[in-house]
């Protein structure tokens, strides 16, 4: 087997990146009704300082369910990746899994297929990286896929800490590596 190199953070979007359910946006369908949330390019900037990849992992079912085309959601993803890009931050790579919640698919979040796609890909060291989540099948996914599982928003047993944005687990993050 060989040596995995590269840490990571999984980041999951709505809630955690951008908000969702807020008073200016219910969902996120355009480019125009995604807005970041406070922090965050900072945030994610620290992790890239810090040598840490960093990927999105995201359900949006609403293409499955046809509230957005797979293309809409590419063109949302370019921009968000370009709004965090002009405050430094980089973005490896956003995976999604857009099949509809009641398909069953084997790579909706709880299920972990699409981080174990990217830990394969990227050579990622289990033990050295992070899933950040804002729901309950973020914290399953991860923890599914071996990697410490921190909630963020709210609170839940199956995490391995809670905090109350990215920014604070973030800083987290950038001490337990040093522990």
């Amino acid at each position: 087997m060989k040596h995995q190199v590269n840490k990571a953070v999984f980041l999951d979007r709505d809630g955690v990146i951008n908000e969702v359910k807020t008073k200016r946006v219910k969902f996120v369908n355009r480019p125009d009704e995604l807005y970041l949330l406070q922090g965050v390019p900072e945030a994610i900037k620290k992790l890239n300082d810090a040598g840490y990849k960093v990927f999105v992992v995201t359900n949006q079912g609403g293409v499955g369910l046809g509230y957005m085309t797979e293309d809409e959601l590419n063109i949302i993803h370019e921009h968000m990746a370009k709004e965090l890009a002009k405050q430094g931050a980089q973005i490896t790579e956003i995976m999604a899994c857009t099949h509809a919640p009641h398909e069953n698919c084997y790579c909706r979040k709880p299920n972990p297929q699409m981080i174990l796609d990217l830990i394969e890909d990227y050579d990622i060291d289990i033990m050295k990286s992070y899933m950040i989540g804002d729901r309950e099948p973020d914290i399953e996914a991860g923890n599914a896929a071996g990697i410490k599982s921190l909630m963020v928003v709210d609170t839940t047993p199956e995490a391995y800490k809670c905090f109350k944005d990215l920014s604070e687990a973030v800083d987290w993050i950038l001490e337990d590596e040093k522990a």
